[in-house]
C-alpha cells in the first residue's frame, strides 16, 4: 500500500491518502496544488526543497500557515482581516 508524507500541526506523518494543499516551509504560505504562483516558483527551482503537503486546509492553518493571496484570494482576505 502506498503512503504519502504530509505535514500536520505536530510535524510530518504518513497517510494512505494524498494531500490536497501545498505549502512552503519558509514562507509559511499554503495554497492549492495547482496554484499558478507555486507552479512558477517550482519551475524556477529551489521551491521544491521547501514544499510541504497538507491533508486539508484546517491542518495547514493549524500548522501556522496562511492562505495564498493568489489562488486563495477570498481565504487570504478573510485571514488578513482577522489579524
Amino acid at each position: 500500500m502506498r503512503t504519502y508524507q504530509l505535514l500536520g500541526p505536530d510535524g510530518p506523518y504518513r497517510s494512505p491518502t494524498p494531500g490536497t494543499w501545498g505549502g512552503h516551509r519558509r514562507t509559511k504560505i499554503y495554497g492549492r496544488l495547482d496554484c499558478p504562483s507555486a507552479h512558477r516558483a517550482l519551475t524556477r527551482g529551489h521551491y521544491a526543497t521547501h514544499r510541504v503537503i497538507f491533508a486539508d486546509e484546517p491542518t495547514a492553518l493549524a500548522a501556522g500557515y496562511r492562505p495564498c493571496a493568489v489562488c486563495c484570494r477570498d481565504r487570504y482576505t478573510h485571514w488578513k482581516a482577522t489579524r
